[in-house]
């Protein structure tokens, strides 16, 4: 199948322009000597080069306790350079956190198989549970958006960490689909992506639909919650108690969203008792309501067909942290910065961009090498102000003018919904994005324009994956695809791949050779190259 004419199916528009959070916490079991480690070194920093193959560079930087020069990034917080490389420690090899790192531009390690085959599935029986959502109860299988695994390459093993619906934080063999440790059982679904710690310390942070954001420690016989924060929606906060965001770490902070619509800034504190277990003791140094009454009369009338849509204002997306600067969205479609740069000398954070697109933003923000954002945007609420800016939206957060620079369109009638539900991938020189309509889309990084357009076979809501010549995308009828993308601007499809009985909602993680990812029918899959 080649690729739709450009301009067929998505529309094109260029514009040129010049409280109190209720915490738990905890420091493992018994009573603990804690070393903030925080206090003794900067974070141990490395930047990756991949080329798809599966062959790596890396080059590592980190500041000791001695006085001896030491060589860090231009930013101490994300640096430009990192964008479109893997994010951690050297002792901490893997895709360690949704979109592999605090830009969302990095998708994984090739090579990808040539000839798929499915490798295992996990576990025996499909993971399932029972779970109410706004007054509706259902049975959840497997995982859906996003639900990225974290892949950790230690002790000479590869290991996955994942939640499901079966209400469990699961951990596996990567070779053999077995298990490695016991489940950590939570009250709800896990619906999001978790976020092995980059800068070496064994612990793995996840949230829950039970209301709580853990941390588990990794370095005991099985894994221990050693922290956790809960939100009470009769203290602060409104529309929901889930923590769907991936937990973002950098310089030894946390950043989180939450669906109560609060964003949160903890310090971890971390560091080791005096049996060498770790420990963490996360202070809360900054929280904020991410509505005000401005948004609230933006978003009131309402012409969404599900009337509960249209008061909602959660932090469903994932953190995205650009130099001194982190930046995140709510479901009211309102987008923020925040300037971080003196966060770790005791600076409150300020908003600094602060910019409305109109519909729901539950789609992790990317940001390219210049700060410039990409913002996925749901169709919806059908407002005005979301059919003149478009569903795929790059804005200048820099601009002393307006941050507009292009929109792409996935405009639907109504009660269909339409726009665009996952985060989009950073090509050389083009934007991939999936919209629910079911399109593949490759836009220019710089005007916008449509290089070309694929039509998939249902909608996608999965977040597509760039590895060296390579696109990967999963979609909503079970199918994962892998493009050949040597020449970005005219691709060819190297493979369709049926995985599972049902949707492939959530993300894949891509680590040297393997596909792993979550279908909807309740298990985990690894794809991997079919045996000769």
């Amino acid at each position: 199948m080649r690729p739709i004419q450009i301009g067929a199916t998505v529309g094109f528009l260029l514009v040129v322009t010049s409280v109190i959070l209720f915490v738990v916490f905890g420091a493992g079991s018994g009573t603990t000597t804690t070393t903030d480690l925080g206090s003794l070194t900067t974070i141990p920093f490395t930047t990756t080069t991949d080329d798809g193959s599966g062959t790596t560079t890396a080059t590592t930087a980190e500041e000791t306790t001695t006085t001896t020069t030491t060589t860090l990034p231009i930013n101490t917080w994300v640096d430009r350079s990192t964008v479109g490389q893997r994010w951690g420690s050297d002792e901490v090899q893997g895709v360690l956190m949704f979109r592999g790192n605090p830009t969302n531009t990095w998708y994984g390690s090739g090579p990808i198989p040539a000839t798929p085959e499915i490798k295992w599935k996990f576990p025996d029986a499909p993971m399932c549970s029972q779970s109410t959502d706004l007054g509706t109860t259902a049975t959840w299988c497997g995982n859906g958006w996003t639900g990225q695994p974290v892949v950790w390459e230690h002790d000479g093993s590869i290991e996955l960490m994942f939640g499901a619906y079966d209400r469990k934080f699961h951990f596996v063999d990567a070779e053999s689909g077995t298990s490695t440790r016991s489940p950590i059982a939570t009250g709800d679904l896990v619906k999001g992506s978790a976020t092995l710690d980059p800068d070496g310390y064994p612990i793995v942070y996840f949230g829950s639909r039970d209301n709580k954001l853990r941390a588990v420690a990794l370095d005991r016989s099985d894994p221990v919650v050693i922290w956790e924060a809960v939100n009470d929606l009769t203290v602060e906060g409104r529309w929901n108690d889930d923590w769907d965001a991936n937990p973002r770490i950098v310089n030894g902070y946390l950043f989180e969203g939450s669906e109560n619509s609060y964003f949160y800034i903890w310090k971890l504190n971390r560091g080791y008792d005096a049996l060498h277990q770790v420990t963490i003791a996360p202070e809360l140094v900054f929280s904020m309501p991410t509505w005000n009454d401005e948004l609230m009369a933006k978003i009131d009338p309402c012409n969404a067909t599900e009337p509960v849509i249209c008061q909602a204002t959660s932090v469903e997306n994932s953190a995205a942290i650009y130099e001194g600067r982190v930046y995140f969205a709510n479901s009211g479609g309102r987008v923020i910065g925040l300037d971080i740069s003196g966060l770790d000398q005791g600076i409150e954070p300020t908003i600094v961009f602060d910019y409305w697109v109109g519909d729901d933003v539950d789609a992790s923000i990317m940001i390219d090498q210049e700060g410039m954002l990409y913002v996925s945007a749901e169709w919806e609420r059908y407002t005005e102000r979301s059919r003149t800016l478009g569903q795929l939206i790059k804005l200048d957060p820099y601009t002393d003018g307006d941050p507009f620079l292009w929109g792409n369109f996935a405009l639907t009638d109504p009660p269909v919904k339409g726009g665009f539900w996952a985060s989009p991938a950073l090509g050389d020189g083009v934007i991939y994005a999936v919209s629910n309509k079911g399109y593949l889309v490759a836009l220019d990084q710089e005007t916008g324009e449509e290089v070309w357009v694929w039509e998939l076979t249902a909608g996608t809501w999965s977040s597509p994956s760039v590895v060296g010549d390579h696109l990967v995308v999963a979609s909503n009828d079970g199918f994962l695809r892998d493009f050949d993308i040597t020449d970005p601007r005219n691709p060819e499809i190297n493979w369709t791949f049926q995985v599972g009985e049902a949707n492939l909602e959530a993300t894949p993680a891509i680590w040297r050779g393997t596909i792993y990812v979550i279908s909807r029918d309740g298990y985990m899959y690894a794809i991997g190259q079919k045996n000769a």
